[in-house]
């Protein structure tokens, strides 16, 4: 988890630091370089989860875990640490200490009125609350611009995914209001047989349907 340590450091690099007691007592100063360890004068294991027992048995550091970084179970690791740690039921090394002790890893609070994890650098809070409200386009509704004339979002049955599709071409508006031009470019490009709405010609045989929505003035509404 280097990635966890250089983003947690990085966060604490303005903050004091506190100093170690030196006294010797293996609890308030570091454990040198190992990772957890339990203190079993106070509590059996088996008070642990099964994550966190995992790090004791291995005597891994909490900044090793497998967890996605941010993800639920890399957060409830930490909670669960730094209750143990206050009650001096485990002690960890000099990184983690730091963690539980200078930040808020594990704990929650409220922003912009939703709980939220804290201790995590505020550009990764900011950037899965992008994400939360990033909305889907709307689909089936054709537009102006993009690669061609036109472009339209619709989802691929196939994929279950959203598509963009480019369609038509700036010459083809004007024919809209003529009859023989329509009839011709039905026959030619088979219009009755476009069926699949992931494909430009689906659309290049509908665009009368959506002339308003494209603000072109026609009243028609079938085929070319």
């Amino acid at each position: 988890m280097e990635r966890l340590r250089n983003l947690i450091k990085e966060a604490l690099s303005t903050q004091p630091k506190k100093k170690n007691c030196n006294c010797g007592c293996n609890t308030c100063d570091n454990v040198g370089n190992e990772g957890v360890l339990l203190n079993e004068s106070v509590a059996p294991k088996q008070i642990l989860s099964e994550n966190l027992r995992y790090h004791v048995q291995n005597k891994l550091p909490l900044t090793e875990n497998t967890f996605r970084y941010g993800s639920q179970s890399f957060i409830d690791l930490w909670a669960e640490a730094r209750a143990l740690y206050l009650r001096e039921i485990i002690h960890v090394n000099d990184d983690d200490k730091e963690i539980l002790e200078e930040t808020d890893l594990g704990n929650y609070g409220i922003y912009e009125g939703k709980k939220v994890p804290l201790g995590l650098p505020m550009e990764n809070i900011v950037n899965e609350a992008a994400k939360k409200k990033k909305k889907n386009p709307p689909l089936g509704k054709p537009k102006r611009g993009g690669s061609k004339a036109y472009y339209v979002y619709v989802r691929d049955p196939k994929t279950k995914r959203i598509k963009k599709v480019s369609f038509g071409s700036g010459g083809l508006k004007a024919k809209i209001n003529n009859p023989k031009a329509r009839q011709a470019f039905a026959k030619r490009h088979r219009c009755s047989e476009k069926t699949d709405k992931t494909k430009a010609s689906y659309w290049s045989c509908r665009l009368p349907r959506y002339a308003k929505l494209l603000g072109l003035k026609s009243s028609f509404s079938g085929f070319w």
